[in-house]
């Protein structure tokens, strides 16, 4: 079994961006540039928020687009950049279903959740978690 970042409670989340400044200062940057996850209004306090991260597909397009195999497959999901394999083409940005990953305009290179959970703490409202995922075949990771 694989831990991966979960989207519990989408309804409960009010839009703060704690797991985003938390993903960011994980990195060792202060404000919103390099978080890995999103917080977009879908309509504001009104309408409510969503959460966008990976979901850690067990076939993922990102990887499948990549022309360098910069995306190696995650036991139990998802994947993981080979930085210096990266030419920053962002063919992975818009092979992604849900628009999960974000990218980083000073390096040219797409930013993608790690599923390490440390935003999961600083969620006031509980609407991260992580889950436990069945592992399925042997991948890279």
């Amino acid at each position: 079994m694989a831990t991966r970042l979960a989207v519990l409670e989408t309804e409960r989340c009010v839009g703060c961006q704690s797991c985003m400044f938390a993903c960011s200062r994980r990195q060792e940057v202060a404000g919103l540039t390099k978080s890995c996850i999103g917080v977009r209004s879908i309509g504001g306090m009104e309408r409510g928020f969503t959460v966008i991260v990976c979901r850690a597909c067990s076939d993922p397009p990102c990887a499948r687009v990549c022309p360098t195999d910069a995306l190696l497959l995650r036991e139990g999901g998802g994947v993981r950049l080979e930085m210096k394999k990266c030419i920053g083409c962002s063919h992975c940005r818009e092979a992604c279903l849900i628009g999960a990953i974000q990218w980083d305009d000073t390096t040219n290179k797409p930013m993608i959740c790690i599923h390490c959970g440390y935003c999961v703490e600083f969620c006031p409202h509980g609407v991260l978690g992580m889950r436990k995922k069945e592992v399925k075949g042997h991948a890279q990771g």
